[in-house]
């Protein structure tokens, strides 16, 4: 599989979003979606501190065992944990990571990202605290996730003037579905050099080619339940069916062109999707080989406004 550059990382361009492990899957399945991850080609699975409270790290630890070095692993804090385990303080900071570095069993994080802003700390505390990691060799690069392009500016001007490590990634939503990216946060990236990655690629799933307008959700499917039928709208299940066919004329699926099109993006360098079974990490590996052409491109613009 091909590979782009975060920072000084070299990633898959189909990564594996860990978010399913110690929720949706236990340790036994967490380790099959693994192993299909590496005998696929993938070297980029990126989880976080919340997932399972701490379990999809520790799972993620013992699948990878002794392989661990033969990847980049890509982790966040910030989220609240609990009451006190939670933010971007620096004190905190470094205790999430070494939680982090006890759970996923390593002496290093490749990719550590904040979650999320934190209003109540100036981000020049932030960068300070992350700039020691890298510089005990705790951390190798450091990344963000869900930052505006104000709030990216901010940390690369700070992080440029103070001589402290800067953000290489940023990690926000981004689907052929959710567009909002492109009206500033991509230039904002391709600006200071930062790689973009997008989450939620699937659009939780309604790109997997499952959905269909006129029927009910399958029965045990993440977007089933009356909870989410407001993901379920016929405006959007049109949009997904029109881009259905796009692709089927092209001779590909659904799910082909919702990673295709996003690593056609400037800017983009993985495409993390998550996954419960083998079969599913396989299917979204296998997308990495569509390149499209520009009049491609302009044929889903005509389904998604650019920006939508």
């Amino acid at each position: 599989m091909n590979t782009r550059k975060v920072g000084g990382l070299e990633v898959s361009v189909v990564g594996l979003g860990c978010n399913n492990f110690g929720t949706r899957v236990d340790q036994a399945a967490s380790a099959r979606v693994v192993h299909a991850a590496l005998d696929a080609g993938v070297n980029f699975f990126d989880t976080a501190d919340i997932y399972g409270t701490g379990l999809s790290e520790t799972f993620l630890g013992r699948a990878l065992g002794r392989q661990r070095q033969e990847v980049i692993i890509a982790t966040k804090f910030g989220k609240p944990m609990d009451d006190e385990r939670r933010g971007a303080r620096p004190e905190y900071i470094r205790r999430a990571a070494e939680d982090s570095l006890r759970r996923l069993g390593t002496d290093y994080i490749d990719l550590y990202q904040i979650h999320e802003p934190d209003p109540d700390v100036p981000i020049l505390e932030t960068l300070g605290a992350l700039d020691g990691l890298v510089r005990e060799g705790k951390v190798r690069e450091i990344g963000c996730s869900n930052f505006s392009a104000a709030e990216i500016r901010d940390a690369e001007a700070t992080s440029s003037s103070r001589g402290l490590a800067g953000f290489v990634s940023v990690q926000n939503e981004y689907s052929l579905l959710h567009r909002e990216p492109e009206a500033e946060v991509l230039d904002e990236c391709r600006r200071i050099g930062a790689a973009f990655i997008p989450y939620y690629p699937l659009a939780s799933g309604l790109l997997t080619g499952k959905y269909h307008l006129g029927e009910p959700a399958p029965e045990g499917s993440r977007l089933a339940g009356p909870k989410r039928s407001d993901r379920l709208t016929d405006e959007k299940l049109e949009r997904v069916e029109a881009l259905r066919a796009l692709a089927r004329e092209r001779g590909h699926e659904l799910l082909d062109l919702a990673f295709a099109w996003l690593l056609a993006r400037p800017a983009v360098a993985s495409v993390i999707a998550g996954a419960t079974k083998p079969e599913q990490v396989a299917a979204n590996a296998a997308t990495a080989g569509w390149k499209l052409t520009e009049a491609e491109l302009a044929a889903v613009d005509e389904v998604v406004p650019p920006g939508a």
